[in-house]
């Protein structure tokens, strides 16, 4: 006899069964374990029992909640260890604050010395020393040996006037027969007065405001009295 269309063939009382649950994506088990956990459970729980779920199927899901679950616990145990090295870091840039970081970042000038550590062509015959402001104007040029050894920076302008307190940069122009080789910027220190980390990089915080990434200071000293 055929059914009408219009006419429902399952009692009103009974239980719909739901749909066998398919086998999540990657990402799904990887970011909802205890969802997984669940649609694995309800299909065991309303499986037809005159056509239970096939051996071979059921172990699969199981072979795939175990890497699920050894899953969930790697990526516990990898933020607890980023978040442990990440303290660890840290407390290693704790002990900078307070040293002079060498840097080409503008450093800050309060009428103490700066020193200054020139890179001039090897091959040059004359090199001169320039300093900037904070606006990135000359403020002095001065005539310097040719040579990789440091120099304290008094900061005078062409009068021998100190010049303000301010945050300073500065490069070196090396000459060979009147003719310009190179300017590269030099390298100062500047005392480090915060350590952070932002968007996952180490960073100083040096007097005067200028922000330097870790990798960028090639040396460290402690202060000058």
């Amino acid at each position: 006899m055929n059914i009408s269309p219009t006419t429902s063939s399952t009692p009103a009382t009974n239980t719909p069964a739901p749909a066998p649950a398919e086998a999540p994506s990657n990402s799904v088990l990887s970011s909802d374990f205890e969802t997984f956990l669940q649609m694995l459970t309800a299909q065991a729980r309303y499986q037809d029992p005159l056509e239970p779920i096939d051996s071979s199927e059921y172990a699969a899901q199981l072979a795939q909640f175990s890497m699920v679950e050894q899953q969930v616990m790697s990526n516990d145990l990898l933020t607890a260890l980023m978040t442990q090295l990440g303290a660890s870091n840290m407390g290693q840039m704790a002990g900078v604050i307070g040293m002079e970081a060498r840097t080409t970042a503008p450093v800050q000038f309060d009428g103490t010395s700066i020193t200054v550590a020139p890179n001039p062509a090897a091959v040059a015959d004359q090199v001169f020393l320039v300093a900037y402001d904070g606006n990135g104007e000359e403020v002095q040029r001065r005539s310097i040996p040719v040579s990789a050894d440091p120099i304290e920076w008094e900061g005078l302008d062409a009068n021998g006037q100190p010049l303000p307190a301010s945050t300073y940069s500065f490069s070196v122009e090396s000459y060979a027969d009147g003719e310009l080789l190179m300017i590269e910027p030099a390298e100062a220190y500047g005392r480090v007065t915060e350590a952070r980390t932002q968007d996952g990089q180490s960073i100083m915080m040096l007097e005067g405001g200028s922000m330097v990434l870790t990798s960028d200071v090639n040396g460290l000293r402690e202060p000058r009295s």
